[in-house]
């Protein structure tokens, strides 16, 4: 008889850590200064960063990708500063060996037989099973973990912040264009991605041990190697404890990670403990499905299904709600002035954003631009006004 709970299903339970701590992942693309074109130099850099970078810094699928990961922080604020952090001691890297960091979620004008898969076992691997698929125009996401005190608490939390994906995808549009073209979507990134096995809007599960057994069957049946060849768009990371929102896009300066964090530590907490998400959308898998599809082309001009009304509602008034509901939450976790700045981010995407850029300096003056703003330094609280501002 197999044992109740497989190794990799055994849930990070560390009394030490408060509830609720934050951890963030972006996917930063290396780009050639001189050209602005995809630098595919991950393998040879590596080797190369000091050891302040190197347990932060890490390959992923693409040769012209890596991964800033930040540690365990008590709060988004802490989590954003050592991010900042990080992308100064990067760029201040690079620079010398002619690269330039910058984040969206899509490089304008890259093609796919540019492209070149990392060097490493995992990535090979990956290669190997997915084949064309790994090798097409790379994507770039953001992805936040909260930590959640025991699986059970974190499964009841997944289940419920699949309602609220379409929303943190929304705010988070930053890739409207792709190979060269205005793609007329916010967020290209997510159908682009939509392309890999197991990502998108997991089913709802119920239970902590029914996540198990369905993901358990495919590793011992051997469809995949291990848990983190799932790339569903939220999902339970057992090994750190935590719940992983995957939904957004990255995003081009920290504060608007700061922003997307904060909005999800809140949704985490909230889902976790309490009941927000109206319990007819959590249970329409195919409504929440086809809100990411609208959120994903839309960005905040989507209007929405909501299944209690059978009408369509702006998703920009759900997320001014969203925010409202969010508040107290934020207050207990000390991000009031990140959902501010989600709340100017709201009102204007990184979509817009580069479409107003690509409209003033051409396509090809986009990326100059996102290497500029990645050590865009304005402090959260000034940055609400700066961005209000700018935006309006």
């Amino acid at each position: 008889m197999r044992p109740s709970l497989p190794d990799w299903a055994i849930w990070n339970s560390d009394p030490g850590r408060p509830a609720w701590t934050v951890g963030i992942e972006e996917e930063v693309m290396l780009l050639d200064p001189d050209s602005w074109s995809l630098a595919q130099r991950i393998d040879s850099l590596l080797p190369e960063l000091s050891p302040r970078l190197a347990g932060s810094v890490s390959a992923e699928t693409h040769a012209c990708t890596l991964e800033l990961a930040t540690g365990v922080h008590p709060s988004v604020r802490s989590a954003a500063a050592e991010l900042y952090s990080l992308r100064v001691a990067l760029a201040g890297e690079l620079r010398p060996l002619g690269l330039q960091p910058a984040v969206a979620g899509t490089h304008p004008l890259a093609l796919g037989h540019e492209v070149e898969v990392s060097g490493g076992a995992r990535y090979q691997l990956l290669h190997e099973g997915l084949r064309v698929l790994a090798r097409r125009e790379p994507t770039f996401a953001l992805h936040v973990h909260v930590g959640v005190p025991d699986p059970h608490l974190a499964t009841r939390a997944v289940d419920r912040l699949r309602a609220h994906l379409p929303l943190i995808l929304a705010l988070s549009a930053n890739s409207p264009f792709w190979a060269g073209r205005d793609t007329g979507m916010a967020s290209v990134r997510t159908p682009l991605f939509q392309a890999f096995p197991r990502a998108g809007v997991p089913r709802r599960c119920g239970s902590y041990e029914t996540y198990v057994e369905r993901l358990d069957v495919l590793l011992r049946a051997g469809a995949f190697p291990e848990p983190t060849f799932v790339w569903s768009d939220v999902r339970l990371q057992p090994r750190f404890g935590t719940v992983e929102v995957r939904v957004a896009d990255a995003q081009t300066s920290v504060a608007e990670v700061a922003a997307i964090a904060a909005v999800i530590q809140a949704l985490v907490r909230i889902e976790a403990t309490e009941e927000l998400a109206d319990e007819a959308l959590v249970e329409a898998h195919e409504v929440i499905e086809e809100n990411r599809f609208l959120a994903a082309r839309d960005g905040m001009a989507a209007r929405l299904v909501d299944p209690a009304t059978d009408e369509r509602v702006p998703a920009a008034e759900q997320f001014s709600a969203l925010l409202e509901a969010c508040a107290d939450h934020a207050g207990a976790l000390d991000s009031r002035v990140e959902l501010e700045v989600a709340a100017v981010l709201a009102r204007r995407s990184g979509a817009e954003h580069q479409r107003q850029l690509a409209h003033n300096y051409g396509m090809e003056g986009v990326l100059p631009e996102l290497g500029r703003a990645f050590l865009d330094s304005t402090s959260l609280v000034a940055h609400v006004a700066a961005l209000a501002a700018a935006r309006s």
